[in-house]
This record gives structure tokens, sequence and C-alpha cells, in this order.
């Protein structure tokens, strides 16, 4: 995991930073006097989060990214932001999609605090439908704002969540918190943006979705369970469609792939709280983290409604 940080009030700095930060982008201000950019970027080789702060309007002209790019405003507004045929004003609360990866954009930046959200297009791909052994057209978002007040919601939760584990060094270096963390960042954009994506079991599907393909898929999930898998290793190793595959999962089990790739973890958590060594120094939030649980209160949550209590009382019971 990367930290990176900026703070000049020098436009041709600031400039040559983004351009190195982002891709090539030409930046203009109309604040006299004062053109002070603050950046703090957390990042992984998948993904990035970025919190930007301009103290002056900044004109803005950027070629493609090659990533989906998500902002969140805090404070100020984004006007005049343009991109093949689409114009549009951002303020306070929005949270929307730049541009498509391979498209330029523009627009103007007027003292805005905001975040930066970049991801890898691909991992759209391998959150939604995928046919295994196939080349599959890339997902791709159609529209550029979500299409409900509660998506948006959604959405934004996600990234602070996201933004909150990669600014803290410890979790950040649990690969199967970060792992879970940006499938689900994949998983929410979905959910929120209208896309290419199909979502719904074809005939073929559900004639796919019988007891063998989820005796395969739950067998990879068993023994794979530590590993960093996403639901496309899951979907190849049963041999069906992730689509596919979420639907053999609820017919069968009514869960999610994610969802018993959950409860096997928090199995695994639960038999590392009962075997902790009794003398030594080890909590529960790094028996959570091992498993892929960044949130202690949420891992809690789920260890007491699975065993009827909770995952501290399980460690200090072995501890006596």
């Amino acid at each position: 995991m990367d930290t990176l940080a900026f703070d000049s009030d020098d436009l041709a700095e600031t400039e040559a930073f983004f351009s190195q930060a982002y891709a090539r982008m030409r930046i203009g201000s109309g604040t006299p006097g004062g053109n002070r950019a603050q950046l703090i970027r957390h990042a992984t080789d998948r993904v990035s989060t970025d919190e930007l702060d301009l103290r002056f309007d900044m004109d803005y002209s950027v070629t493609p990214l090659g990533r989906i790019c998500l902002c969140v405003v805090h404070d100020g507004t984004i006007e005049d932001h343009a991109f093949h045929g689409v114009r549009d004003d951002f303020g306070p609360g929005d949270v929307v999609c730049f541009a498509p990866p391979e498209l330029p954009y523009s627009g103007r930046i007027r003292q805005a605090r905001y975040n930066i959200t970049m991801l890898d297009p691909d991992l759209l791909t391998q959150v939604a439908d995928l046919a295994p052994r196939s080349r599959p057209e890339p997902v791709r978002l159609t529209g550029h704002r979500p299409h409900s007040p509660a998506a948006a919601e959604h959405l934004k939760c996600t990234i602070t969540r996201l933004q909150t584990v990669l600014a803290e060094p410890d979790l950040a270096r649990q690969a199967l918190v970060v792992s879970t963390l940006t499938q689900h960042l994949a998983a929410s954009v979905l959910a929120a943006f209208p896309t290419t994506a199909q979502t719904d079991p074809t005939g073929s599907d559900r004639a796919d979705a019988g007891p063998a393909a989820l005796r395969r898929a739950t067998a990879y999930i068993d023994d794979h369970a530590d590993a960093d898998i996403t639901l496309a290793d899951m979907a190849a190793a049963a041999h069906v469609t992730i689509r596919t595959l979420q639907y053999a999962f609820r017919r069968h089990l009514d869960t999610t792939p994610l969802g018993y790739l959950r409860q096997v973890r928090l199995t695994h958590a639960h038999h590392d709280l009962r075997s902790a060594d009794p003398d030594g120094d080890v909590t529960v939030t790094e028996i959570a983290a091992r498993w892929g649980f960044h949130h202690p209160g949420r891992f809690a949550a789920l260890y007491r409604e699975a065993y009827g209590r909770t995952p501290r009382t399980t460690l200090r019971q072995n501890a006596r």
C-alpha cells in the first residue's frame, strides 16, 4: 500500500504533480494571489482514494485516465464538467463518475474539497457476469450519475470505509481486508450506476446452477478461504458464469457466494479465537483482520449472531 502527500501553492508544480498522479492535464487558475492545492492519497495496485483541497478556482482539461474515476464532493462546486456530449455541475454531497476510462474530460473546480477514488475497470467485469474460458466484453458504465439517492449513499459509505482502511497501516497490510473491500467497491459501483452488465439469470443460468456446480464452488471456497479470491475465481472453479454462481447460491443456500465466504471466514476466526495462546497478546481485532473483517463492531455483531456470545468472551474464556 502506498501513501502520497502533496501541498503547494505553485500552479506549475500542481499541474506537473496532477499530470503524474492522474493523467496528462492542463490547469489554469481564476483566483489571483492564491493557488493552494493539497492532496493525500492512499493506494493499492488496483484502487486508490485521494482527498483533495483546492483553495482556488481551477480550470482543468484531462486526457483519458484509463481508470474509473469516482468523485464525491464535500464542499465547493465543480462546474461545466464535460465529456463526449455530457455537461454537468456537481455540488456538496454529489457522487459521480467523471468520465469513461477511455475519454478525456474538462471542467472547472471552484474552491472545492472532494474525494477522488479510482479503480481498475477490470474489477467491474470480475464481479459482474463473466463466462469462463471466453473473452467477454468489458463491463461499462452507461451513465455518470447513480440511478437513485439510496444507491449514491451506499456507494459513498463504501468509499469512506475503503478510505478508512487504506489510511490505517495495520489494516492496509491485511490482504483479505483490502481484497474484500475492493470487491465490495466494484459491486457498489455496479449497483449504483447504469451499466452494460446483465444481472437477471437466464434460462441457461438456471439450468447450470445445479447441486454439482454448487459443490464445486463451496469446495473451492472452503479450501481457499485464507486467500485473496474473487467471484471470478469461484465461478471458474465451478465452471459456470458469475451470474449462474450467484443464482446457485441464492437458490440452494439462500445466500450469496461472498456471503458464504464470509461465513467460512467467520468459522476460521472462531477457531482462532478458541485456539489463541492464553499467554499471548493476540487481540480480537487482529484475528478479525486476519480473516478479512476490517470493522470490529461489524465482526462482533456477526460473531454474536453466529455463536451467541461476543468474540471477546470467547477469547477471555480460552485464556482462563
